[in-house]
């Protein structure tokens, strides 16, 4: 009877531990029948014993399959059994419990029966969700942070870079931790962009710098690198905030400014629970297996006390556990409390522990049960999600754009530091503003109303306002706006970012003013402008212009490249498509004229010129160009040339040579010589002493020529730096010397298909006398520091007053260069020679200069004029031009006269033999003069010994003097 009394003493001892126990406890047979649950158990389910041995209905039905496997599986092999699942509660809730199944053997290794432990873990549960749903929201803000952030360690290392920027960039975090050496940054951009980073790195200061990147798909765009140091508490560089903020808009017309990061947020999982008994009695303590694995305690150590486990309490928790103990007790009340133990290794951890009194049937206090769980990983996932929330609000701090977060009624939540400085207020104040007021006023109402639209629908979308700044000046901002949503799809919050784009807004206006200046421009020219993709045929862009040029519906969209064709003339259609045809395949400008038929028949002249574009590896990408309408032009011009020929004729018959003045028979030799040679493309040397007028028999020759519709280019050899000569004649390349920026077309290429002039070819060194002989024995030349052959058509004419076969003897110039160039050779003869010429020259200049000046002469006086054709003229023509301006400058009366002190030299003496005397002789007398020298030196006219040395005159004024007065040179000399 005792026995069996202290059996059920114990099954009633074990019973109220049990009870008192806040877990569900049962146990179950070695088949899996329930024969006994605690009371806890029974309050939760509101199931009898009897109605819980089939507790299957209890378990949700999507858990059902998974711990009916776990369970089988567990009877069969006897081992643990462990499994989350959901319950339901008598409230017709399920809750989250962690099951953990042990079982029973005997002493053969048989399982009798299995003890099942099941843990509420609903608030475990919910604090996960909450973990996962605030990662997922921080992940979100990052994500929608329109920007590429990259993260470095103080040295300036990547060891993080966001969505965007992997996605952007096409590649990995490791391949961009070398990105100066990646290709990410284009090779012009690297040195300056490395010194202003090594430079921030050293001294710590922001580092704002603008370079390009290259995208995944190789397209380089301009961005803003923008990084921040984060400090510790010492000022010590932790990490730099790097924000990449693409501004090719900008930089091209303008730009788009963006930043954000990703934060990940790390939650650990914890569920720890040991159970406890400590009877008040005796002080003794009993404790599970679990409760010395947290607190780190040996089963041999004596724990049977209270203080041992006081002991291991955190000193500073210690004194606030022994009170909440000590009311609970007085009380004979359930506690809960949250502290820290510290374990001998150091470690210290968070429990939270629940007391549970109790009472015997005289209500007096027996003892205290409960448990104890590590919540050590859940306190440090809660400090982490704060450290991540404290980091990623000095990442949006940090972030230049304006990063807003609202309510999902738009109610304002979050405004980053940036933004409010921009506003100059505090958070609270602007969450409590109207933020309506801070808005252009032209600005509330439209986005009020799209506000509103999008708001409701939970729509992202993107909008244009100018913001208020804290000095009252407003600038334009673009913002975007995005929802988050939960799992359900419910919105929860609305995040903005805005980018300041006040720069691209006054770029845009000031293209937009560019664009109609431009249209104007077109329409008053009547030049349209174009973009065609030979590739394709498709014509990718029209001017407006180009519609009324070509006749088109401005309304109907560019037309295809056939359809124009079209409206080719077809009497232009082969020779324009033949154009078009080489210029896309030599991929080369072109310049065409064709004429276009509009749909009412009216005909059209146009002149198309295109240049091609091409893409980096040298492939065709498309055309570019103009065409203008030169309908009147041409009119003009056919009036104008049927007018020039009219004209000629009447210029023709009264004079040949329009600036060059004289009568006199040497010039009358020169001008005949001219339109022998004009009409050839023969190569020309003029000679002749400095001041004749070279450059003007030049001119005349390329005049009465058929090249004098185009152009004629005057080259003096002399004045132009040996250095730079074959570079000013031929051209040269980009880069081809020191100073050469740009390439830069030569002399010869200006004069294609007219005429070049060399003046003073006898000063040309040596190497520009060998590439001038190419130009003229094969038609070509290259630029300075070119690779290319450029083909040439163009007329030289060439002019010195050296003595150039002295020169090829004295080894400075080029014999087969002279053969070369005096193909035909014109000699002017000096002024001396031609002084009947001096009054026509006086009276020329005369009326040049004073019509300048204003004035005007009646006569010359006579003393001023034989004083000039008496003077030798050593500076020939020029000197008498320049005495003339001189003059007429200073002569205040209506007879022009010539200071007798400025002429340079004494008058000419005049013998008989000399060439005034020959000059004033009467014809007759002349050709008996001239016959006599002839007979004297064997018909020999220069030289030495020849008749003109023997006269006193130039060897070309003697040669025209014999043949105007029809004198046989040739029957004089001696057989």
């Amino acid at each position: 009877m005792y026995s069996s009394d202290k059996v059920r003493e114990s099954e009633q001892s074990f019973r109220l531990i049990v009870d008192s126990i806040p877990g569900l406890v049962c146990t179950m047979t070695a088949g899996g029948e329930v024969e006994f649950v605690n009371q806890q158990i029974i309050d939760y389910t509101g199931k009898t014993l009897e109605e819980l041995r089939d507790w299957r209905p209890l378990v949700h039905p999507d858990d059902l399959a998974l711990v009916m496997t776990r369970w089988m599986c567990s009877i069969e092999t006897g081992h643990p059994y462990e499994v989350e699942h959901r319950i339901l509660g008598a409230d017709g809730v399920y809750r989250w419990f962690h099951v953990r199944g042990l079982p029973l053997r005997d002493t053969e290794g048989r399982t009798v029966r299995w003890y099942n432990l099941v843990t509420d873990i609903e608030d475990r549960k919910h604090a996960e969700e909450a973990v996962l749903t605030s990662e997922q929201s921080l992940r979100q803000i990052v994500d929608s942070t329109p920007g590429l952030i990259v993260l470095l360690t103080a040295g300036g290392e990547v060891e993080f870079v966001n969505r965007q920027g992997l996605e952007y960039f096409g590649k990995t975090l490791e391949e961009l931790k070398i990105w100066a050496t990646k290709g990410v940054v284009p090779p012009d951009d690297v040195p300056p962009a490395l010194t202003a980073w090594r430079r921030s790195v050293e001294t710590g200061d922001p580092y704002n710098f603008d370079h390009r990147l290259r995208r995944a798909d190789g397209v380089y765009r301009w961005f803003n690198s923008r990084a921040l140091a984060l400090r510790d508490s010492n000022g010590r560089i932790v990490r730099w905030y790097n924000l990449l903020t693409d501004i090719d808009d900008r930089k091209n017309a303008e730009k788009n400014l963006r930043r954000s990061e990703e934060c990940l947020l790390e939650a650990q999982r914890l569920s720890q629970t040991g159970s406890w008994r400590h009877d008040v009695a005796s002080g003794a303590v009993t404790v599970s297996p679990q409760i010395h694995r947290i607190f780190g305690s040996s089963p041999d150590e004596d724990s049977s006390n209270a203080e041992f486990w006081l002991n291991r309490i955190h000193p500073e928790d210690r004194k606030g556990v022994q009170q909440v103990f000590e009311r609970s007790e007085s009380q004979k009340t359930d506690y809960q409390a949250d502290y820290r133990i510290a374990l001998p290794d150091g470690t210290i951890k968070h429990l939270h522990t629940i007391g549970h009194p109790v009472l015997n049937e005289s209500d007096d206090l027996v003892e205290f049960a409960g448990t104890s769980i590590d919540v050590t990983e859940a306190k440090q996932a809660e400090e982490k999600i704060r450290q991540s929330e404290r980091r990623l609000r000095q990442i949006l701090d940090l972030t230049p754009s304006f990063i807003t977060e609202f309510g999902p009624d738009g109610s304002p939540l979050f405004n980053n530091r940036v933004a409010l400085d921009y506003h100059g207020l505090a958070l609270e104040e602007w969450q409590s503003a109207d933020l309506f007021k801070l808005l252009h006023p032209q600005d509330v109402e439209r986005v009020r109303s799209e506000g509103a639209s999008n708001f409701l629908r939970g729509f992202p979308y993107e909008i244009e306002a100018r913001l208020r700044r804290k000095d009252g000046r407003y600038r334009w901002f673009l913002f975007r706006f995005n929802p988050v949503r939960d799992e359900q799809g419910q919105l929860t919050r609305w995040y903005a970012a805005a980018t300041d784009i006040e720069d691209r807004k006054q770029a845009e206006e000031k293209l937009r003013e560019s664009e109609s200046y431009l249209a104007e421009a077109q329409r008053l020219s009547h030049t349209g402008s174009w973009a065609w993709n030979p590739a394709t045929g498709e014509i990718r862009y029209w001017s407006e212009e180009c519609y009324r040029v070509l006749g088109f519906d401005l309304h109907g969209g560019p037309p295809r490249f056939e359809t124009f064709f079209q409206r080719v003339h077809p009497h232009d259609q082969a020779q324009t498509r033949e154009n078009f045809d080489g210029a896309v395949r030599e991929k080369a400008d072109f310049e065409v004229d064709y004429r276009i038929v509009h749909p009412s028949g009216k005909i059209r002249d146009i002149r198309a010129v295109g240049h091609p574009v091409l893409s980096p590896s040298g492939d065709l990408f498309e055309f570019v160009g103009t065409v203008i309408d030169i309908t009147e032009r041409k009119q003009a011009e056919e009036r104008l040339q049927g007018e020039n020929v009219a004209l000629r004729e009447e210029i023709d018959k009264a004079s040949m040579f329009e600036e060059i003045v004289g009568t006199s028979p040497p010039l009358q030799v020169v001008l005949s010589r001219i339109s022998k040679v004009a009409p050839t493309d023969s190569s020309v040397l003029i000679t002749g002493e400095t001041g004749t007028g070279k450059e003007l028999v030049a001119r005349a020759i390329h005049r009465r020529s058929g090249r004098s519709s185009r152009p004629f280019v005057s080259v003096n050899c002399a004045v132009i730096p040996r250095d730079l000569l074959a570079s000013e004649l031929f051209g040269h390349e980009k880069g081809a010397f020191t100073g050469a920026t740009h390439r830069r077309l030569g002399r010869f290429e200006l004069a294609e298909g007219g005429t070049i002039f060399l003046d003073e070819v006898g000063e040309l060194p040596a190497e520009t006398q060998i590439a001038l002989l190419r130009v003229l024995q094969e038609h070509e030349f290259e630029r300075v520091g070119g690779a290319g052959t450029i083909r040439t058509n163009v007329r030289v004419i060439a002019a010195t007053n050296r003595d150039l076969e002295a020169a090829i003897v004295a080894g400075v110039f080029r014999s087969d260069l002279f053969y070369r160039l005096n193909v035909f050779p014109i000699e002017m003869p000096p002024l001396r020679e031609r002084r009947e010429d001096i009054p026509v020259l006086v009276e020329h200049f005369i009326d040049r200069y004073a019509r300048r000046a204003g004035k005007s002469f009646q006569a010359v006086n006579k003393k001023s004029l034989d004083l000039l054709q008496s003077y030798s003229w050593p500076g020939n023509i020029r000197e008498l031009q320049n005495i003339i301006e001189r003059s007429v400058i200073v002569c205040e009366t209506e007879n022009f006269s010539v200071d007798e002190s400025w002429l340079s030299r004494p008058p000419i003496a005049t013998e008989p033999t000399s060439e005034l005397g020959l000059l004033k002789k009467p014809p007759s007398q002349e050709k008996a003069i001239i016959e006599a020298a002839l007979r004297e030196t064997g018909g020999r006219v220069s030289g030495p010994s020849g008749a003109a040395t023997k006269l006193g005159i130039h060897r070309s004024t003697l040669e025209s003097k014999i043949a105007s007065l029809k004198i046989n040179k040739h029957s004089f000399k001696t057989r």
